[in-house]
């Protein structure tokens, strides 16, 4: 994005051991579309922290990119992966996400048969296109204020998961379809979100097989090569891991929290292209 102030990025830790591969790094703005995309051998999206308040113009440069060189994750992971419906069809492919329903609607009404269908106390609401939390919102009553952000967008519904606050949510990434290392991402203390940006606390971890297991049940339904990915998990009632998100198109992947990390992100850029 043009101006990273206010976000938290270490994507400059895979420069080092990219440029030992012999592979020379530019980082552009995808919204410096007088670039010539072609003079370059690949393009890999990262921090587009942006993209969901420009969905057309992004994915109309995306379309440029790979018409001009390689992209990478491709345009049709990012085309899928850009709606969160893609949940649904996870879930169809037996997948457990969190319960979720996909509405377009906001209502006093709805909203009291959300916290009824789900025997939940609270939900969380957030557009089907979003990023980085932005109109993500907890709730355990209709918000008339929250009218606005919803009556022009379609979005989901969730039950508030309370091992969000608890214990927070995990992070496992992926290059070239190998586990890298993982995460655990913490909210402060009053909040909900998880993001660096909101105050959210970052500790390595050593994934579990049943992490791993989860993350491995979702990256199946996806049949394209993935140079990268980032599957969110949080723990469900019963102590398994229902997922979050899928993410493929501009995670932050934490390369700071394991020490072979940017070599082995290095490594899957080389092998990609």
């Amino acid at each position: 994005m043009d101006d990273l102030t206010g976000y938290v990025s270490d994507d400059e830790l895979a420069i080092e051991p990219l440029a030992g591969r012999g592979i020379e790094v530019e980082t552009l703005s995808w919204r410096q579309t007088a670039n010539k995309w072609s003079d370059f051998d690949a393009v890999v999206i990262r921090t587009t922290w942006d993209y969901q308040r420009f969905p057309n113009e992004f994915l109309s440069v995306l379309d440029e990119i790979e018409r001009s060189t390689r992209l990478l994750n491709p345009a049709s992971v990012v085309r899928w992966n850009f709606d969160k419906i893609y949940l649904k069809e996870l879930s169809e492919n037996g997948v457990k996400i969190v319960p979720t329903l996909f509405e377009t609607h906001f209502s006093p009404e709805n909203c009291a048969a959300w916290l009824e269908g789900f025997a939940a106390s609270e939900l969380i609401i957030k557009p089907r296109v979003s990023a980085t939390a932005e109109h993500t919102y907890r709730l355990r009553t209709f918000d008339s204020a929250l009218t606005e952000s919803f009556e022009n967008r379609p979005f989901l519904v969730q039950p508030f998961l309370e091992t969000v606050v608890s214990e927070g949510e995990y992070s496992l990434f992926y290059f070239n379809g190998e586990f890298s290392h993982a995460i655990l991402k913490s909210p402060k203390p009053q909040d909900f979100r998880v993001q660096e940006e909101h105050g959210g606390i970052i500790t390595a971890i050593e994934a579990t097989d049943e992490m791993r297991a989860a993350a491995s049940n979702a990256l199946s339904v996806v049949s394209e090569p993935l140079l990268y990915a980032r599957i969110d998990l949080v723990r469900d009632a019963s102590g398994g891991f229902y997922l979050m998100e899928l993410e493929l198109i501009e995670p932050a992947l934490y390369l700071r929290m394991d020490a072979e990390a940017p070599r082995r992100f290095a490594k899957a850029v080389e092998d990609s292209i």
